[in-house]
Formats: C-alpha cells, sequence, structure tokens
C-alpha cells in the first residue's frame, strides 16, 4: 500500500492543485489529509470544493474547527502579540468568505482516524492524539509523551507544517508538512507517502507552484503582509 498524505493546506488553492497533480504520478493506492484546509490564504471555498470533490478522507484541523463553528480565536499558538492578531484577522476573514454548505462539511470532520493498512494500524490526527493544536515537533518533549503512551503501530499528523518522520521503537511517528504554508525555509509546498508492507517507509516530497500568484492575492485583500512574506519565504 501506497498512502499519500497531505497537510495544513491553508486556502492555498494553488498549492493543493500543485501537490494533488504530483501525486497522480505516483501510483498512490489512498491519499488522506489530516486538517487545516482554511485561513491565511484567500481561496477557503475552493480548497474545500477540490478535497470534497476528490473525496479526500480528512481529519479536523484547528483553524478547520474554528472557522466552521465561526469561534473567536484559530487555536494557533502565537506567543509573539502581533501574530496572534494577525491570526485573527485572518479568522475573521475566511469566516466571512465560507459558505455556510462548507462549513457544515468543516464541523463534520473527524477529529482522529485508525486504518489497518497490511495489518498495521496507523492513526490520523492534525496536531495530536491528545490536543487539536499541540505541536508535536521533530525531537520534542511532547514527542517523547505521546509516543511513550501510543498504542497503534505509526502516528501521522500535521500542524507543524515541516514534514519528517522518525521512530520511537517499533512504532512510527509521522508529520505530512504542508501543501499550502511551508515552514521548511523553501516556499515549495510539500507532502508525504507512507509505503506500507512488511516495513514501514516514508518518502518527502517538494513540488513548486506559482506562490507569487497566492503572495499578491493576499496582498490585493488587504490580508496582513506577513502571510505574504511567509508564502514567499517558506518561514512562516
Amino acid at each position: 500500500m501506497r498512502i499519500a498524505v497531505i497537510s495544513d493546506i491553508h486556502s492555498n488553492i494553488l498549492g493543493l492543485e500543485a501537490v494533488l497533480k504530483d501525486i497522480e504520478k505516483k501510483n498512490v493506492d489512498l491519499t488522506v489529509c489530516t486538517g487545516d484546509l482554511v485561513g491565511y490564504c484567500t481561496y477557503p471555498n475552493e480548497v474545500i470544493n477540490l478535497i470534497r470533490q476528490k473525496n479526500i478522507l480528512t481529519i479536523m484541523g484547528n483553524y478547520d474547527d474554528a472557522v466552521g463553528y465561526e469561534k473567536l480565536v484559530c487555536g494557533c499558538d502565537y506567543p509573539d502579540p502581533k501574530d496572534m492578531e494577525n491570526a485573527s484577522i485572518s479568522l475573521n476573514f475566511t469566516i466571512d468568505m465560507v459558505t455556510e454548505e462548507n462549513k457544515r462539511f468543516l464541523r463534520e470532520l473527524p477529529l482522529e482516524m485508525v486504518l489497518k493498512f497490511e495489518g498495521k494500524n496507523i492513526m490520523f490526527v492534525h496536531g495530536s492524539p491528545r490536543r487539536i493544536n499541540e505541536y508535536l515537533k521533530e525531537n520534542s518533549k511532547e514527542a517523547e509523551e505521546v509516543m511513550g503512551e501510543f498504542k497503534y503501530d505509526a502516528l501521522v499528523c500535521g500542524h507543524t507544517h515541516i514534514p519528517y518522520s522518525k521512530k520511537y521503537g517499533s512504532k512510527w511517528l509521522i508529520n505530512a508538512g504542508s501543501a499550502g504554508k511551508p515552514k521548511t525555509g523553501s516556499p515549495d509546498v510539500n507532502y508525504i507517502i507512507i509505503n506500507i508492507g512488511d516495513e514501514l517507509n516514508v518518502e518527502i516530497y517538494s513540488v513548486a507552484y506559482d506562490y507569487e500568484k497566492i503572495a499578491n492575492e493576499i496582498i490585493n485583500n488587504q490580508l496582513p503582509i506577513k502571510f505574504a512574506e511567509n508564502i514567499r519565504t517558506g518561514r512562516g
């Protein structure tokens, strides 16, 4: 089995289209999304509509939760008050943009999913099994704690916007990165493919796309310039 996993698209339709086009070349059996379809960029409905059209199994992200339920905060962890202010601007913009039908779709997304492939049980979440917005960064204390209690063969998450895989004993922790707002230091969007057989291994892919168009759309819609800078640099 070859499972493609995408995550953290954040209303970037061009990033999503580029990733899905690349996945089509890779002979995968299934594509799963670990959430955060919306926020920050300017095409939330287009992203949701494409995910629905492709029937991609999708987990609820913290931004999906906030927009679907029209919450006051996005559940993001920003120590800088300016970043928190910008996130609030993004949330309000997205709530206003997303249709009622698509908000209902976001509300109905599952918080987690466990699928069995080739005798291996794999859990998909957005942040962690403990919290939708918990960051399981590579080599972090939080990752150690979660994997110390984890009972399945592999945990696949997103939220950090940085793809990686690491083995904890016989168990795998896998992050799908970001198909819309990478934090790798490159504007190229990314995703992973999990190969499942007697053993499990992970391939990480980066895909170039027209990020300048997305950055300009952010500016034209009078969203914070920082969002456009992040898209151009892959740093936020």
